[in-house]
């Protein structure tokens, strides 16, 4: 069932991070309906956490961070692969979670270029989007937690802090 229930996003991202594993990922194209397992998320927290992009401040590519939960940030990184968060919590509270894996895509620009995300759907709405949304089959997780990945640039405290949440693989 497509998850329509503001209350979902307004969680902050480190409750919302969790939340999405065992989680659906829809993307429809003109080819039909691609719905695939989120099996990996990473939290950023707001402007304190020196690995989240609103780190420096509110700026033109950091001010979707700043919306009210349950709109996608997508990022292009290494010029190369574009990242899909969705943004969590109260507006002017900048939190998002990176969609890391799914089911059968390592990676989250592997996973961007599977479901055909570009940055066209920076800023789009997670409720009422006909072509990017997310469903809750019921599917019940157990997960792990583990430091984040790729953000070495951001010091030793806030890599190591463990806001990478791993859907347990016995689950998949």
């Amino acid at each position: 069932m497509r998850i329509k229930d503001k209350n979902f996003f307004l969680q902050t991202a480190l409750e919302g991070a969790p939340a999405l594993l065992g989680k659906l990922i829809c993307r429809k194209t003109d080819n039909g309906t691609t719905k695939l397992r989120i099996t990996e998320t990473e939290c950023y927290m707001g402007e304190e956490d020196k690995a989240c992009h609103a780190s420096k401040g509110k700026t033109p590519r950091t001010s979707v961070l700043y919306s009210e939960g349950g709109v996608y940030y997508v990022y292009l990184i290494y010029g190369i692969h574009n990242l899909l968060n969705v943004v969590f919590g109260q507006e002017g509270v900048p939190q998002a979670v990176l969609i890391r894996c799914c089911e059968g895509h390592e990676g989250p620009g592997k996973l961007t270029r599977r479901l055909g995300i570009t940055r066209n759907f920076n800023k789009s709405n997670a409720l009422t989007s006909d072509e990017l949304w997310l469903e809750d089959d019921g599917f019940l997780v157990e997960y792990e937690t583990k430091p984040r990945v790729g953000i070495d640039y951001a010091g030793e405290y806030w890599r190591d802090i463990p806001w990478r949440f791993v859907l347990n693989q016995r689950y998949l």
